[in-house]
């Protein structure tokens, strides 16, 4: 069943957004698409080549707090937030 995005979809996609253009040095080349939209949302997250070691982190840590404040943005309106990021 595919959902078109709602507001809902836009606001978390543009937290994923606001939060990666603060860690890179590209800002202008971050692009968050909404895969899959609704209850189980899911993400993708494109920055620059030179700026993927900067949304990932030293052994994913950055990339795993993306995903943590994704998750409780969502879980706060009963919904569940997955984030891929492109390679």
């Amino acid at each position: 069943m595919h959902h078109e995005p709602d507001q809902v979809d836009e606001q978390l996609r543009d937290l994923v957004a606001f939060m990666s253009r603060g860690l890179v040095d590209h800002p202008e080349e971050v692009a968050v698409e909404i895969m899959e939209a609704g209850e189980d949302a899911s993400f993708e997250l494109q920055v620059h080549p030179d700026d993927l070691g900067h949304v990932i982190g030293k052994q994913g840590r950055t990339a795993r707090s993306l995903r943590l404040v994704l998750g409780a943005a969502a879980q706060k309106i009963g919904r569940h937030a997955n984030l891929e990021i492109a390679d």
